[in-house]
């Protein structure tokens, strides 16, 4: 009972801290995908945590049916045309894509605060995910349990001081604050959608070490609903501090800055915790389809797509933020309908 228990907080964790990387944890995608479109997008949270807990269903349910082993074959069984040799292109390219955005997150995060030079933000997470990734599976899983907790802690604490110290926190002063786009329903499909997709990559291997439905299911419930939470708070802080957010590559440190420099130096290192983990994700999933698909070693395939990653990183961390997402929000998208489709099907 109690590893059971254990283990659903361990997938819970592991779901979050996939989906809580760089552009999450700084501010930088809720500013993004949510804040700009004023008291309207909680409503696209919800919308958010919803798609998480229903396609988590489907995919973990066609994982363990179909005896998958990476997020190449989920494509390949649910799209097999045309469309799903695109979609897994545009997904590898994608998740290297997105370890590359946390490495630029690290560089900007370490000269923001610290005033280093960029190089030193990128080389560290380098370093430490390799060490991470060479223990595979049981490495993703350690990582996450220790971090995501902590992360919870810090955002609990700094949304606590500001209700307690600031009195611009009802939902009536909320919704007399403009906002700057308005279509923000669709902003909420593409975000949980691109969320979905990226983390099938670690899901799917997930369900095949642990093909056990119930424990796999109610562990992404559990990671859906805390995520939102967290989401739903960090998404407060920054409409409360608009338009300054904007000057901001990590937006989540202006909102801590009045709250001293302990607290900061907390939020900086949890923010740094969370792009560190999903990092982890993303070349744990690469690496998994390259074993899978060109027999290429596990731990051969980790440093592979890190020397890729590392000069895809100096377009810089907003930049990649703003293109990169939506255009692929739109390929997930439409997978996860197809997904839908294939589910029903059969």
């Amino acid at each position: 009972m109690f590893k059971n228990v254990r283990l659903i907080f361990q997938i819970a964790a592991v779901f979050i801290g996939t989906i809580v990387g760089a552009g999450l944890a700084s501010g930088q995608e809720i500013t993004q995908f949510f804040s700009t479109y004023g008291y309207k997008s909680f409503i696209g949270i919800f919308i958010c945590c919803a798609i998480y807990i229903l396609s988590g269903y489907v995919i973990i349910d066609l994982s363990i049916n179909y005896k998958l082993k990476s997020y190449n074959e989920l494509i390949r069984l649910v799209s097999p045309g045309f469309l799903g040799k695109v979609t897994d292109f545009i997904t590898t390219m994608f998740l290297i894509s997105g370890s590359a955005i946390i490495l630029a997150g690290s560089g900007a995060l370490i000269h923001q605060y610290f005033g280093l030079n960029k190089w030193v933000g990128i080389l560290i997470m380098s370093i430490a995910a390799i060490v991470v990734l060479l223990r595979d599976t049981q490495g993703l899983i350690e990582i996450n349990s220790l971090i995501v907790p902590s992360l919870t802690i810090v955002i609990i604490t700094l949304f606590l001081l500001y209700v307690f110290l600031y009195d611009n926190t009802s939902l009536t002063y909320i919704k007399t604050l403009s906002p700057y786009k308005n279509n923000w329903f669709f902003s909420s499909l593409l975000y949980s959608s691109f969320n979905v997709l990226c983390a099938s990559g670690v899901m799917v291997p997930l369900a095949k070490e642990f093909p056990k439905k119930k424990i796999m299911f109610t562990g992404i419930v559990l990671g859906s609903l805390c995520l939102t939470v967290l989401t739903l708070i960090i998404n407060l802080l920054l409409i409360l501090n608009i338009p300054y957010i904007f000057q901001y590559e990590i937006p989540l440190l202006y909102v801590s800055n009045r709250f001293g420099k302990t607290i900061q130096f907390l939020l900086l290192g949890i923010i740094w915790l969370e792009m560190f983990s999903t990092e982890v994700s993303d070349i744990y999933s690469v690496s998994k389809t390259l074993e899978q698909v060109f027999k290429i070693p596990y731990k051969k395939g980790c440093f592979l797509i890190m020397a890729i990653a590392i000069p895809i990183s100096q377009i810089g961390f907003v930049n990649l933020i703003t293109f990169l997402y939506p255009a692929f929000g739109l390929v997930s998208l439409i997978f996860l309908i197809q997904c839908v489709i294939f589910y029903i099907k059969n």
